[in-house]
C-alpha cells in the first residue's frame, strides 16, 4: 500500500533506540524526510543510517527533553534543514519503576518537564504551520499503564496518562484544519526499556529476568513479546494519507494484553 507520504517531512523524539528509532525508520521507509532526536550522538547517528539506507534525507539534533525550551529551536532548525514539519512524533523517555506513593516532589516535577512539557512545546511549535497548509499528523507514543497502571510505575502512570487527555482535547481543536493527533500505546514490545523494567522487577522480587518474562508472555494473548518494527508499522500508518479520518483515538499494540475495550 502507498501510503502517500512520500516527500513529507517528520520529526520524532527520543529516536536513538527502541520505539522512537523503529517509528523513525518506519517512517524512513515510506519515503518520508527524517529529523530525531535524542541525547546520545553516537546511537543517533546509527539511527539516521538506518533512515538513509532508503535513500530519503535523514537529520539528527542532540537534545534533552528535559530542556523543553528548546523546542521551538529544534522545529525551525528542522524547518530550515528539511522543511516544515508534516509529522510529529512525540516520543520520550520513562522515568525509573517506582511507586505513586512518597516519592519527593522534584522528581514528579524533573520528568514532567521531560515528559509532557516538550510533548507539548514541539506541538505547539509545530501546528500552526500544519494548520496554514491544511495537512499534519501528530503521533504521540504513551504505555499501556495509561490505560490500565502498571504497578511500580506511579510516575509512568500518571504523566503518559495526562498525554492521553491532552490528545484528545488538541484532536477536536485542529480536525477542521486537516490536522489529526493519535495515542499510540505499546505493551510489551522487546526494547531496551522493557528489558530494563524485566530486570528491576526481576531483582525486586528475587526471581530471574527469564521467569518475569515467562509470566509477562503469558499474560499476552499472542504469547510474545512485540517486534519494535510492529510498532513502527503503526505509526508510519497513524502519519498516513489514508488515516485523515482517525483522530482524537488511542491505538494499542499490545498483542491484546489489555482486558478492557
Amino acid at each position: 500500500m502507498d501510503l502517500g507520504i512520500a516527500g513529507r517531512v517528520a520529526l520524532v523524539t527520543a529516536a536513538s533506540s527502541g520505539l522512537g528509532r523503529a517509528m523513525a525508520v518506519a517512517l524512513a521507509a515510506e519515503g518520508v524526510n527524517v529529523a530525531v532526536t535524542g541525547r546520545d550522538e553516537e546511537r543517533l547517528a546509527a539511527t539516521v543510517a538506518a533512515c538513509a539506507e532508503h535513500g530519503v534525507s535523514a537529520l539528527a539534533l542532540a537534545w534533552d527533553l528535559a530542556d523543553h525550551g528548546r523546542a521551538a529551536e529544534v522545529a525551525a532548525h528542522v524547518a530550515r534543514d528539511l522543511g516544515p514539519v508534516d509529522i510529529l512524533v512525540n516520543n520520550t523517555g520513562g522515568p525509573p519503576p517506582t511507586p505513586a506513593l512518597g516519592q519527593d516532589i522534584g522528581l514528579w516535577q524533573d520528568h514532567y518537564a521531560s515528559m509532557v512539557l516538550p510533548v507539548i512545546a514541539l506541538t505547539d511549535a509545530v501546528v500552526p504551520g500544519m494548520r496554514e497548509r491544511g495537512w499534519g499528523r501528530i503521533i504521540t507514543s504513551t504505555s499501556s499503564g495509561a490505560i490500565a497502571p502498571i504497578p511500580n510505575l506511579g510516575i509512568s502512570n500518571t504523566l503518559r496518562a495526562s498525554l492521553h487527555s491532552w490528545s484528545k482535547t488538541l484532536a477536536r481543536e485542529v480536525a477542521a484544519d486537516g490536522v489529526t493527533a493519535n495515542v499510540i500505546v505499546p505493551g510489551r514490545v522487546a526494547t531496551p526499556r522493557t528489558d530494563s523494567l524485566d530486570r528491576a522487577r526481576a531483582e525486586r522480587e528475587g526471581r530471574t529476568v527469564a521467569e518475569v518474562e515467562a509470566d509477562a508472555r503469558a499474560t499476552i494473548p499472542a504469547g510474545r513479546y512485540g517486534r519494535p518494527e510492529e510498532y513502527g508499522a503503526v505509526a508510519a500508518f497513524l502519519s498516513s494519507r489514508q488515516a485523515a479520518y482517525v483522530t482524537g483515538t488511542a491505538v494499542r499494540v499490545d498483542g491484546g494484553h489489555l482486558p478492557t475495550a
